[in-house]
């Protein structure tokens, strides 16, 4: 696992103010940030070349699952606005995936990366979408599928990491949401780890939200959590 941004911390907030004045918290160490849909939706993509321009990394969580003139569209203007990373549903299947890695190439910076099911959901509630699988075994036919497509990488939960790590090329990123200390109150996030164990189950990413941006002292948050990465990322 790189020793560099790999800790993503991810702002969840409704105002550019609160989220800059995290980032200003947290200061150098913290290198890498989250913009999702929440925060895009609030303010606009104007945070995230504020956040360029103060030479940070941006994880653009889009979470794209559209036709592939539009994901295409959408991933090239993450490309354009300095994203490190942007993320394409998988399950949107191999001509969107495809569609995105393509609208990547003039972005180097850029790595697509493939939804495969999102943290929130168990078994039983793939059930209820109609599909005829466990999670495990559809985040690793999306992520095979992602893999076919030229994605740079898959977004999965921690517990579906080591699997992943045995199945997927060597230089595919494994993003992992649903990351928290032990000491955090449960939400509504359904298969979490905490960062030792994401790393040491095969992310090369990890992304926290609420450990870091509801904590006391952020920067000391950050701090023990990245303690613990090294830690796993040298064991």
């Amino acid at each position: 696992m790189p020793r560099k941004n790999n800790i993503i911390v991810s702002l969840d907030f409704d105002s550019a103010g609160e989220a800059l004045e995290l980032v200003e918290e947290l200061g150098p160490p913290a290198q890498f940030y989250k913009v999702g849909l929440q925060l895009l939706t609030a303010v606009g993509p104007a945070v995230v070349r504020t956040l360029i321009a103060g030479g940070k990394e941006v994880f653009l969580d889009l979470k794209l699952h559209e036709i592939p003139t539009s994901v295409a569209g959408a991933v090239a203007a993450a490309g354009a606005l300095g994203a490190s990373m942007v993320t394409v549903h998988a399950s949107g299947g191999s001509a969107v995936l495809q569609a995105a890695v393509e609208a990547a190439r003039p972005y180097p910076q850029l790595k697509v990366l493939a939804l495969t099911v999102i943290t929130s959901l168990r078994d039983e509630d793939l059930t209820e979408l109609g599909l005829n699988a466990t999670v495990r075994e559809q985040v690793v036919r999306l992520a095979k599928l992602a893999a076919a497509a030229g994605c740079h990488g898959v977004v999965a939960s921690a517990q579906e990491a080591l699997l992943l790590r045995g199945l997927l090329p060597a230089e595919m990123l494994i993003v992992t949401p649903g990351t928290q200390l032990r000491t955090d109150a449960k939400n509504d996030q359904a298969r979490m780890a905490t960062p030792f164990d994401a790393v040491r189950w095969g992310a090369s990413h990890i992304v926290v939200g609420r450990s870091i941006s509801r904590s006391v002292s952020p920067s000391q948050t950050f701090a023990v959590i990245q303690a613990q990465v090294d830690e796993a990322a040298s064991s």
